[in-house]
């Protein structure tokens, strides 16, 4: 039986974010990130050390330990952890309904058009209307 992934925290999301969009980095690279990103994203370096290694504990991050700086991986792809957290999300707040999500979602923010034709086509093809 597979160990669950542990949800991230908003923190840690952030690191993550870094991560998948730079690839691995050391600690003080990830820092220089946060710190330079537009937004700034006020952390001190200590900060991102502590979380880095919670993260490593929670198995988000895996730790390169065979060379000075040791580097740090996102243990899992952008599209799986959001696919986790979103799962998690209906389980928990919408009691399993995909259609209530959506329904909140859409009602949130203004949906573009491009938007909208890309939802049609995936219900589409859920539904077996495309081949």
């Amino acid at each position: 039986m597979g160990i669950q992934q542990r949800r991230p925290t908003g923190a840690e999301l952030t690191i993550l974010r870094v991560l998948w969009e730079g690839g691995p980095r050391t600690v003080r690279e990830i820092h220089q990130v946060l710190s330079e990103g537009k937004p700034a994203r006020p952390m001190g370096y200590t900060t991102v050390l502590k979380l880095l290694q919670i993260m490593t504990e929670k198995g988000l991050v895996t730790r390169d330990e065979s060379q000075r700086p040791q580097i740090y991986r996102a243990a899992y792809s952008q599209q799986h952890t959001q696919r986790q957290m979103v799962g998690d999300l209906v389980q928990r707040v919408f009691g399993g309904s995909v259609k209530a999500l959506v329904m909140q979602a859409l009602a949130t923010k203004k949906s573009t058009p491009e938007e909208l034709e890309a939802m049609e086509r995936l219900l589409d093809r859920f539904e077996g209307g495309e081949k």
